[in-house]
């Protein structure tokens, strides 16, 4: 491909055509589902996904057969189906994926700055979706474009979208279902839901963690009583509470204590840790707005890398039956609840780390006391396969030519639970997850942003893996 061309078509897109809609498309309030349980009367996800056909539409794609494919009850895909450029029919499917749902909005923006209200500064795009993961779509039909107009080659390629990841992505195993004979034959695996350590060089993330999630009750009286009556007779829900979280978690090192959630780190992986931690000092504690005083949970970073990325951690992430400080009587509380993210090891059996926590949870349990669980999901981690030599190569030129260095690797301890799945359903596939999320993209918080120069740098790096896997 000649490389002057495919800058000056990837930088024109994203200068003009692409920031311009994805500015509108952030400004849509697409919440998944697990935060908007009238998602379907509400329609911001049909608009999400109504809004970046209509742009895929306008592409010079010819050829291309753009649906948006919606199963009884389900959240809607869009699907793009572009065909092999001459010559690179028999190289089998390059599978593009990202997401158009939304986290919550969350409060706390800063000034001038605001969920749905799409801003450039500093040459980044601010507002919810844009990083994580909106811009997906874009850069993918980005790259198909750029890798034509410079004279490259791709295979078929698919880009796939959907509107339930954030949510856990409960509607694509039947989606991947449905969708299997027309995908055919997936050889490449390309997905943009992830990002780097810094914004220097293109990162592959080599392994996600999975999870488990469940929300435990405990209750102990039918209605709250006065506490200086009843303490001291009635147990409290929450001490009750707070003694089975210590089966689970060690709450002095944070370490999980069920060995049904552990694995051993495999030394490929360690060794990517070390290179990164090695390469980029502070790059761990540096991603986070510590309160001033506070320390990590341990002052060897690469310990603190194989914690976010190969050893299981639990997060409180939800309370309910507490009241505010400020609304707080003298009440023993009927009872106390909390939503539990438990995040596993890549290649941990996510079922059986539900079992083991369910046991621990439910048997028993101090005083008899009555112990519920509810919003239950796991689902499996993923750990890449080895690459293929083309890919290797192809990855060596996005680095040398676009970002002027070699790539990256490294673990993320977040879950995309669609990688376990297409990993089984093609188990022959190569995987390049990437993306243009950074240390300070701010995924999920408030100034959620997305840097613009450095997504047209992956666009760019995708065009050459597009175009590695065409000339295979």
């Amino acid at each position: 491909m000649d490389h002057d061309t495919l800058k000056t078509t990837v930088q024109t897109l994203w200068d003009g055509p692409i920031l311009s809609s994805l500015s509108e498309l952030v400004s849509i309030p697409a919440v998944s589902p697990a935060f908007d349980a009238d998602w379907q009367r509400n329609g911001h996800l049909d608009a999400a996904i109504e809004h970046v056909r209509a742009w895929a539409e306008e592409r010079d794609l010819p050829g291309a057969r753009i649906d948006v494919v919606q199963l009884d009850g389900r959240t809607p895909v869009l699907l793009i189906d572009i065909p092999a450029t001459p010559g690179a029919e028999g190289v089998g499917t390059a599978l593009l994926y990202g997401h158009l749902d939304k986290q919550p909005p969350v409060g706390g923006w800063s000034e001038g700055l605001g969920p749905w209200t799409p801003v450039v500064r500093d040459g980044r795009l601010y507002g919810r979706g844009s990083a994580d993961d909106c811009y997906s779509g874009y850069a993918a039909l980005g790259a198909v474009l750029a890798v034509r107009a410079a004279g490259g080659a791709h295979g078929r390629c698919v880009v796939l979208l959907e509107t339930g990841e954030e949510s856990g992505s409960p509607d694509l195993p039947a989606y991947l279902d449905h969708l299997r004979p027309r995908l055919g034959e997936v050889s490449l695996v390309v997905c943009l839901d992830s990002g780097g350590a810094d914004y220097e060089r293109l990162w592959l993330t080599t392994s996600l963690r999975g999870m488990v999630a469940v929300e435990v009750r405990v209750q102990v009286l039918d209605s709250g009583q006065h506490s200086g009556i009843a303490s001291g007779v009635v147990p409290s829900s929450f001490r009750v509470l707070r003694a089975l979280l210590d089966r689970v978690e060690d709450a002095e090192t944070g370490r999980i204590n069920l060995p049904e959630l552990h694995v051993e780190i495999p030394e490929v992986r360690v060794k990517e840790a070390t290179a990164a931690v090695a390469g980029l000092p502070g790059m761990v504690v540096g991603s986070f707005p510590f309160t001033p005083g506070v320390r990590p949970v341990t002052g060897d970073e690469l310990e603190l890398e194989l914690n976010r990325t190969w050893r299981p951690t639990l997060s409180v992430i939800g309370a309910d039956g507490l009241p505010t400080p400020a609304d707080a009587g003298n009440v023993l509380r009927p009872s106390t609840s909390l939503m539990l993210s438990f995040r596993l090891p890549p290649t941990t059996d996510s079922e059986a780390a539900l079992a083991a926590v369910r046991r621990a949870l439910t048997t028993e349990v101090p005083y008899d006391a009555q112990v519920e669980l509810s919003r239950v999901e796991h689902a499996d981690g993923w750990n890449a396969p080895d690459l293929a030599p083309w890919l290797s190569d192809a990855l060596d030129r996005a680095g040398s030519e676009v970002f002027g260095q070699p790539w990256g690797a490294l673990g993320m301890g977040g879950s995309i639970p669609f990688m376990g799945l297409l990993q089984d359903a093609y188990p022959h596939a190569q995987f390049v997850i990437t993306g243009a999320l950074g240390p300070d993209s701010n995924a999920h918080v408030p100034d959620e942003s997305l840097r613009l120069d450095f997504a047209a740098k992956v666009t760019m790096a995708i065009a050459h893996l597009l175009d590695g896997h065409g000339k295979r």
